[in-house]
């Protein structure tokens, strides 16, 4: 697929995004997906899925590839798509929600990682960014904390404090949930900054690349 054919293809599916919560959405399971890259274009994605409630880690799958899409800004899906949906595929435990390392609508075509995880997938997804895609104000230092993120004049995640006395993250919608929800369950993911999804998908890709 070109740049120009993978922009398409986030015109075609960007329509199926879903900003609502499902009536009676329960997280009893949540995964959190991140790809690690070696210096050579090797990736490992991995997808760790953790109880929500304890945070205990119950499922795991690391897969192993090379980017075959050339790094292009916001195009980024597509590198890591493929490898991302093979581990989501060997997983025992199916997730009630998708946690992604990026964004979501906060995206130049509302079409981010993980709008496109959740629509191809059908599951509710959250991107959270440790970088914002958008103009915010500093929200204050408590941790709930937020203020709206915004782009173009649109409000397109939030910066949300996730720990007092640390840099807010950047959640944004993904797919069949609304953004007071989202922010909700990231919270709640939060010993430190970064939900322990991110934290733990990341450690597991980064040990694979070792």
């Amino acid at each position: 697929m070109t740049p120009d054919e993978a922009i398409a293809e986030q015109e075609r599916l960007r329509p199926l995004v879903s900003t609502r919560a499902d009536p009676g959405l329960v997280v009893r399971h949540v995964a959190g997906l991140d790809v690690s890259y070696a210096d050579d274009d090797r990736l490992a994605a991995a997808v760790v899925v953790l109880d929500a409630e304890t945070l205990e880690t119950v499922d795991s799958v690391v897969v192993t590839g090379t980017a075959d899409f050339p790094y292009v800004p916001g195009l980024f899906a597509f590198r890591e798509l493929p490898s991302l949906l093979e581990a989501l595929a060997e997983l025992t435990v199916t997730p009630d929600l998708l946690v992604c390392d990026g964004q979501g609508l906060a995206h130049p075509r509302r079409f981010g990682l993980a709008c496109h995880l959740g629509v191809v997938t059908g599951l509710p997804s959250v991107g959270v960014a440790k970088t914002p895609m958008g103009r915010f104000s500093m929200p204050d230092d408590a941790r709930g904390a937020h203020t709206d993120l915004v782009d173009d004049g649109e409000v397109v995640g939030r910066a949300l404090r996730t720990r007092a006395g640390v840099k807010p993250v950047f959640v944004s919608v993904g797919h069949r949930i609304d953004l007071d929800r989202a922010c909700a369950e990231v919270l709640r993911l939060c010993v430190t900054r970064l939900p322990e999804t991110t934290r733990r998908s990341d450690s597991a890709g980064r040990a694979q690349l070792r």
